[in-house]
């Protein structure tokens, strides 16, 4: 079956706008041009849009989602095996979330009591499970189960102060590259500041670090294209960059 680029628009809640956008970047093209110029799109572009908006709105950027879909060992399948993982971690996570919200509001009204400690249970609920979509299967093969399962078992053990602490440094890391990118230096102090940084990071989630994890992480943040998108938002080439400096940083 065909669709006219409106059809299409209303169908998918896509506005005409959009998709013609897509095609000018060549990320979803109409199967046909009609003679009275209307896009015309078929099963395969209808696939195709329903997997962009999936990796939309997983947080991929455009350009990255483009380049998953022309890959040559594409697998659709194993695409929706993957996308069906993650939104049953985001369910987990936003259900620890909305709990930690209603317990708190009941509190709030007295009808219970909520010490310091159970404020933070969803959010670090959540960090467990962010931790393990994104570092499992590269610690666990690198560095074996029980790397991983300290790691997320001192998470959940997290005081407030620790948790704070952490996003302080996730924050500060930032600001670090942004500095240490202007420099073009991955040897320089700015860069070599930013490292530091990231270690005191790591170790807030890894007790166990060493320099041998520090270089596969960042070697990960270079090669992965989840971890490469996430640094080159904060600042173009940020990942290569970071990953030459932690090389750098670890030898010294």
């Amino acid at each position: 079956m065909e669709y006219s680029g409106n059809k299409l628009s209303k169908m998918s809640g896509v506005s005409a706008r959009t998709l013609r956008y897509y095609d000018e970047i060549g990320l979803l093209k109409p199967f046909r041009v009609a003679l009275s110029g209307y896009r015309m799109y078929g099963q395969s572009e209808v696939d195709a849009l329903q997997q962009i908006l999936l990796y939309r709105e997983l947080g991929f950027p455009l350009e990255e989602i483009k380049a998953l879909l022309t890959a040559s060992g594409f697998d659709r399948q194993q695409a929706f095996l993957s996308h069906l993982a993650e939104l049953h971690i985001r369910k987990g996570r936003l259900n620890a979330l909305i709990l930690n919200v209603s317990k708190s509001l009941t509190a709030m009204k007295g009808d219970i009591s909520m010490n310091d400690v159970e404020k933070f249970e969803g959010f670090k609920q959540s960090l467990v499970e962010e931790n393990e979509r994104k570092h499992s299967a590269e610690i666990r093969e690198k560095h074996g189960d029980k790397a991983m399962d300290d790691a997320n078992a001192h998470v959940k053990g997290m005081t407030q102060e620790q948790y704070v602490e952490s996003e302080r440094l996730r924050l500060a890391i930032e600001d670090a590259l942004k500095t240490a990118l202007e420099t073009g230096n991955p040897a320089g102090e700015a860069a070599q500041n930013a490292c530091d940084l990231h270690r005191q990071w790591l170790s807030v989630f890894y007790p166990s670090y060493t320099k041998e994890y520090h270089i596969s992480m960042g070697e990960m943040y270079a090669t992965d294209e989840r971890f490469k998108a996430y640094y080159d938002k904060i600042v173009s080439g940020c990942a290569a960059f970071l990953r030459d400096a932690i090389n750098i940083y670890c030898q010294n």
